[in-house]
This record gives C-alpha cells, structure tokens and sequence, in this order.
C-alpha cells in the first residue's frame, strides 16, 4: 500500500498557518492514510478517476470543518494514492 505524505507549501501559508504547518502536516497526513485505508478495503473497480474523488471526500470528512474547506491537496498526488489502490487489487 501506498504512504500518502501532505507537504503544505510555506508561499501559500498565511502567518497563523505557517505556525502551524508542522500539526497541519501531521492531521492532513493521517486522515489522508485512513481514508486511503478505507477507499482500498472497500475498492470494487471503479476508476482512478473516481478513487480519487473519494480519497478527497474521505479526506475531508475526517478532518475539523474548517480544516476540509481550506485543504486543496495537490492532485498528483491524489491521483498517485487513487493509482496505488486501483493497481494493488
């Protein structure tokens, strides 16, 4: 199974976020393995297309409100942690 990482870019971070980066990291992190862990153990060959659609949902619905609605994951990646699912089954 693929280990998805969430680096959040400095330049686009405000100061608050910027204090915050290395938690904000961690928590991104996390609820994007648990939802990678859940997409895989329910995968039942939709497309990458499609995986990666729920990764994102998955992802947000684990994190606090505010959270989800500012996280904008980089796509290539998401699409690389859909790919992963998709090509281990």
């Amino acid at each position: 199974m693929v280990e998805p990482h969430v680096t959040l870019q400095p330049d686009s971070l405000g100061p608050v976020e910027e204090k915050l980066r290395g938690p904000l990291e961690d928590q991104l992190t996390s609820a994007l393995q648990a939802a990678a862990d859940r997409v895989s153990d329910e995968y039942a060959g939709e497309p990458v297309d499609e995986v990666a659609t729920e990764l994102l949902d998955e992802t947000k619905s684990g994190l606090h409100r505010d959270i989800a609605a500012g996280f904008v994951p980089d796509q290539r990646e998401l699409r690389r942690v859909a790919e992963a699912i998709v090509h281990d089954r």
